[in-house]
């Protein structure tokens, strides 16, 4: 994996809101990963939150995307 296709955390919310993220993203030209990496669901319980994971070099691009999103959110 090149250092530009290295996954950072984007954002961190509910299972909805990270699904509308994810699309409104990926409307945009960005691949966005989730992942829950809580254990929640290990145990059986259903996670309170999930995390949305974007590539590194899509940082620039993604940035006004997900601030719009997270004032109407």
């Amino acid at each position: 994996m090149k250092e530009n296709d290295t996954l950072i955390k984007a954002y961190s919310g509910t299972e909805s809101l990270v699904h509308i993220l994810k699309d409104k993203l990926e409307k945009n030209g960005i691949t966005a990963t989730i992942r829950n990496n809580s254990g929640d669901s290990f145990l059986g319980g259903t996670p309170i939150a999930l995390d949305l994971y974007i590539r590194k070099n899509d940082t620039k691009k993604a940035e006004s995307i997900i601030r719009e999103f997270i004032k109407n959110n």
